[in-house]
This record gives structure tokens, sequence and C-alpha cells, in this order.
């Protein structure tokens, strides 16, 4: 795929880059084993005054970087503000609790002292998309260096300015050159990179498919990693719900960045004795969504990022309607420039349509109907994914039944799942494993070294403790 920036408003190719060659990407991976070398031994005041001082950096460019993201992916501009927001929210988070998250740990055993010490494990590759193209950095970005490693992305080739701004974003907060780096290099050079013995660990956000290729690769070298794949969410309607606020959040959490998030709500799953008022609330409340230019700031859907993404979620409901499935709203792209298409609403979905067994990454919900709990339980769960879960009830032992028996990596009871720096997120089954963000977001990239002392003086404090 070519290194673009392609508006996907209006399918114009705006800045083309070259790739950089096998020396220069060799050279900045010397670059980040120099630098963490040194970096390593920095404190972790020192590190949080970076920290915080990128986070101070993006609130003030908000504005700027916000329109670079719907420039590049096409998100509604007010959901870039928000989203360089939550960056510089994740960014205070670390700087403020790195310390204590990572902070010797004692035990008490036969020695005269044990405890256990997080140290840094040296260069992370970060392979990143384009759909969160400032969050999904930062989430990993922030733990990681507080954490004393450095970081060296491969972003998606469909936002290479997004991709160079975050490096920009370090490079003025006063990190050492090295600690941030970006590769703009094509998904084919990942493998050799993930060889290089340069880098320690890799974290991967995207699909499925690019989840196992690098798993795969990083395995061969026996190289740490995290995935965060794709997503196939139930959003599951109980009989005791607020109707109202069930099918306004259901809009919200289908259309979150154009339909285009891993833990957007897809498949709606409702008890057959709402279903009928649920569908007309949620038909309606989707027939009056705004399409249109992403930088308008009345606009609620964009475009799609790329043209391939937008034909692929045509073909999936042209082929799920041939099947039998009913379009309730919507159903079709949008004539004219730009990559859009109209939210839309499928019910009676056949079990082997692409709809049911895929990911549609784009504004198309699917409306189920359950009998009863178990039922919903059921459907809820018949997916090969296991990332999100919503439930709609305001019976506590009914929701706790689907908060133990939904397969997923989390549950949002009467809410919208979004991630948020003070709890772990990730997903079980085909949507990855690891944990980013919280406590266990930080660890994932850390040495657990266990340190046990017989005799003499211990230690003085960590260094990094200073």
């Amino acid at each position: 795929m070519p290194i673009q920036t392609i508006n996907p408003a209006t399918g114009e190719t705006l800045r083309s880059f070259d790739a950089l060659t096998d020396a220069e990407v060799d050279a900045r991976l010397e670059r980040a084993e120099a630098t963490f070398q040194e970096y390593r031994h920095t404190s972790f005041a020192q590190r949080a005054a970076w920290m915080t001082r990128a986070a101070g950096i993006l609130e003030e460019s908000k504005d700027s970087l916000a329109r670079l993201m719907t420039t590049e992916m096409g998100k509604p501009l007010a959901a870039a503000v928000a989203e360089v927001e939550k960056c510089a929210w994740a960014c205070r988070h670390y700087a403020d609790n790195a310390a204590r998250l990572l902070a010797d740990e004692e035990v008490e055993t036969d020695a005269r002292r044990s405890f256990i010490r997080y140290l840094p494990m040296g260069p992370v590759l970060a392979v990143m998309p384009w759909n969160f193209p400032l969050w999904q950095v930062f989430r990993f970005a922030a733990p990681a260096l507080m954490a004393g490693n450095v970081g060296v992305l491969k972003h998606a080739s469909n936002v290479p300015q997004c991709a160079l701004a975050i490096e920009e974003v370090f490079r003025r907060a006063g990190y050492p050159d090295g600690a941030f780096q970006t590769l703009l290099v094509g998904s084919e050079a990942v493998a050799r990179i993930l060889d290089d013995p340069r880098i320690r660990a890799a974290t991967l956000t995207g699909s499925t498919p690019a989840g196992q290729s690098v798993a795969e690769r990083a395995g061969r070298n026996l190289k740490k990693t995290v995935l965060e794949l794709g997503g196939s969410d139930p959003f599951v309607v109980m009989p005791s719900a607020d109707l109202d606020a069930a099918a306004g959040t259901a809009v919200k959490a289908r259309v979150i960045n154009n339909g285009q998030s891993c833990i957007a709500a897809k498949r709606f799953i409702v008890h057959q004795d709402v279903a009928a008022e649920f569908q007309e609330r949620f038909v309606a409340a989707m027939r009056t969504l705004r399409v249109g230019d992403p930088m308008n700031g009345d606009t609620d859907v964009g475009p799609l990022a790329t043209a391939a993404i937008r034909d692929e979620v045509e073909e999936q409901v042209r082929r799920s309607v041939e099947m039998g499935a009913r379009v309730l709203v919507g159903g079709g792209r949008i004539r004219g420039p730009g990559f859009y298409y109209a939210p839309t609403i499928l019910a009676d979905i056949p079990h082997d349509s692409p709809a049911y067994r895929e990911e549609v990454f784009g504004p198309v919900a699917l409306l189920h109907r359950a009998r009863d709990a178990a039922d919903a339980l059921r459907l809820a769960n018949d997916t090969v994914f296991g990332l999100g879960s919503s439930v709609w009830t305001r019976d506590e032992a009914e929701a706790d039944f689907f908060i133990r028996g939904i397969e997923a990596g989390m549950t949002y009871v009467n809410a919208m799942v979004a991630s948020d720096p003070r709890l772990p997120f990730g997903g079980v089954k085909q949507s990855g494993y690891g944990r980013e963000l919280a406590a266990f977001g930080i660890r994932e990239f850390v040495n657990v070294k266990t340190v046990w002392i017989e005799g003499g003086e211990g230690p003085g404090e960590h260094p990094a403790a200073e």
C-alpha cells in the first residue's frame, strides 16, 4: 500500500511519502538501542516531566492535530479533538502513576529480603492502525516510555502525517533523540524489523490476520507480543432496560468513528418482549444522523477511511441481503465524491451470511431477537471475537449473569464500551491477548525480576524512583 494522505471526504491524494530504505531503518533501530541504554537509567521524575510536557503540547496543538486526523482518515472533527484530549489524559495518568505502578514489591520469604522489581525491556515495535491514529499510539507509548522502554512506530500507511506528528510531539517534549521514532515503511517491512535483535517486543492493534502474522514472526524470535485485534461486540437489551437510553446509546455506540472501531457495538441482541419497541426507536434515531463533510461541526457520520473499506462493507451488506437479511434503514453507499456509506440497520440476518460471521467495519448495525437471557447469551458468544460487550438491564442478578457469561475482555452495564487509562483494555478469543492501559498495560513490557538477598546490606532505592 502506498504511503499517502488521501482525503476520504473527497478521494483526493494530498501527499505521498517515500518509504525508508533498509539502511535508514537500520540506522533508526541502532539509534533506538543506543538511546535505550541511557534512557533506561533516567528517573521516574524525569520521565514524568517529559510526559507531562507531551500532554501540554497535545492540548496546545489539539485543533491542528485534529484537523490532520480528519484530513487523513475522515473522523468528524469534534471526535478528533476529543481524541487528542484523551491522549493528553493518558500521558498525565502515567506521568502521575508510573512510579507507584512499578514500585518494588516486597515479598515475605526465607530471605533476609526479597522483592519484585519491574525493569524496562528495550525498544518496542508498535504496529498501529489508522482508525484512532493518535489514541492507539499514545495508549502504548505513554506507559512504555514511563516504564523506561523506547518506542518504534510503524503506523498505517494512510496516516503518515499523523505518525510524523506523534514523533514531533515527543521531540518537542524534550525526550532524547531515539526515544520515540516513526518508521515510514510498508507492512512488508514488519517481518524484517521483528527479526532484528534490537527490537525486544512488539504490540499490534489491527485485524486478526495482521495479529496472527506478527505473533507468528515474533514467536519465532521468542519476543513478547500484545495484540488488540478485531471485535464484533454484542449490545444486549433486556426487558428491564431503559429503552430510550439504550436506543440512544446504541446509535452512538455503532457509528462512533464512522463505525470504524473495534469496540463499536455491532450486534444488537434484544429480548423479544421489547424488540419491536427498541427497533422503532433505533431506526428512528439512525434516520436522523447527518452524513457529510467531517470538517463540518454538525456532521454525525463522515466517510469511511478508504475506498477499499467502503467497498468491503458494501459487499458484506449486499451478500447478506441476497442471503435473506432485511434492510431497515440505509443499505448502500452514498453517491458522489468521497468514501461515504449510509448508516444502516439489518435484521433477520442469516447465520452463514457475512454480516453474521464477519466483523463489519462501517456504520452497519446488526439486529437480532432473543427468546430469553440464555438465548441472548448464546447469541452474544456466537462469534470468534471477544473484545467488548454492553448489557442493558436494571436487574442486578441478570447483569451478573451476563458479566460472568459473556466471553469478552470487557463488559459495560448500561453504558457503551470505551477505553479508560485507569482500566485494563483488551480481549479474548480472536480479539487478541494481553492488556493495554491501567497497571496491566504498563507491566506488559517489563522484565518482572525476582530479587533474593541473603546477607549484607540490601540495595538502596531504585534509581528511577528519585
